[in-house]
């Protein structure tokens, strides 16, 4: 069986407003969760952007990881994701060039193309979001370019300045094989969102890593999985914590995935187990915890925990 040490654990946070907390507590609560996920040895923090979902604050996440980012030392910081259709390539390129040259070797640029919010929200946003959607594969080459320094325009070069010497690596988010095999096929690093999937990792692992095509981005697959975890003292708490989430989520009307999706419950033992099972499952030595919960003591007292029986012993 693989040894638990061998498996990388970062944080997905949503920075959710819970029990109807304002905006300002939601995000200093997350720099908090980001600073103690250090501290237990996450290696990464990676936070989404979302656009007017009610109790949902994480619309800029450059921002937000650039405040982290120095009040952390090395953890690294990453998108989940930058919702490409409503960018432009060029500046994201400069936002996160601009972020890695901050803090060398940390950043990672998680990009998709989810609406990220409701109908009404992506036109507001982007007009025609469908055609976006439609071009977004042009803009993932051009971010590619424009990261790797190879950018032209109309037969000029441009370039995404400041220039890091570390320059951030780039992934692709997605939930489905279509995903996954795009991701191969450019040769960026992908995370398969189980947290909010019906699909079987297994199938997204083996399709990325079977057709990975090395580029300058990346010279071999690399791919982890985002999973939904409630870790708890004992296995009643977890469940009570669980029902205690989705009810909570109902009453805030939120539309995010949570209660229809897999989720791991249980005590840190059980939590262990499950994970180790997933990780030799899809052959990924890296997962991604996002956890719902109905406080954020509760929702720091699970990494907490998860830590303690995976990170720390």
């Amino acid at each position: 069986m693989m040894e638990a040490k061998r498996i990388e654990l970062g944080i997905l946070d949503l920075v959710p407003s819970l029990m109807d907390s304002s905006a300002e507590e939601a995000i200093r609560r997350s720099a908090q969760l980001a600073i103690e996920g250090e501290r237990l040895g996450y290696s990464r923090y990676w936070t989404s952007e979302h656009h007017n979902l009610p109790g949902i604050e994480s619309a800029s996440p450059e921002v937000l990881l650039s405040h982290i980012g120095a009040r952390t030392r090395h953890i690294k910081l990453g998108s989940g994701a930058v919702l490409l259709p409503y960018h432009h390539p060029i500046l994201v390129a400069e936002k996160y060039n601009m972020l890695s040259t901050l803090y060398p070797g940390r950043i990672e640029l998680g990009i998709g193309r989810a609406p990220g919010g409701s109908a009404h929200l992506s036109m507001a946003l982007a007009g025609n979001f469908l055609q976006k959607v439609v071009e977004y594969p042009d803009r993932v080459k051009d971010l590619q370019q424009l990261l790797q320094g190879e950018y032209t325009y109309e037969g000029e070069a441009i370039a995404a300045k400041p220039v890091p010497v570390n320059r951030p690596s780039l992934w692709m988010l997605g939930t489905n094989v279509k995903s996954a095999e795009y991701a191969a096929s450019i040769g960026t690093g992908y995370v398969f969102g189980q947290f909010m999937s019906e699909h079987d990792g297994v199938e997204m692992i083996e399709r990325y890593t079977a057709n990975f095509v090395p580029s300058k981005s990346m010279n071999s697959p690399q791919a982890f999985i985002a999973v939904s975890v409630i870790c708890a003292p004992t296995t009643e708490e977890a469940h009570s914590w669980k029902e205690e989430a989705s009810v909570h989520q109902e009453k805030s009307s939120r539309s995010l995935p949570a209660a229809e999706f897999p989720v791991i419950v249980g005590n840190p033992k059980e939590v262990r187990d499950k994970l180790i099972k997933l990780s030799e499952r899809t052959q990924s030595s890296s997962l991604l915890i996002a956890t719902r919960a109905a406080s954020y003591e509760q929702r720091l007292v699970s990494y907490q925990l998860l830590a303690e029986a995976m990170l720390l012993s």
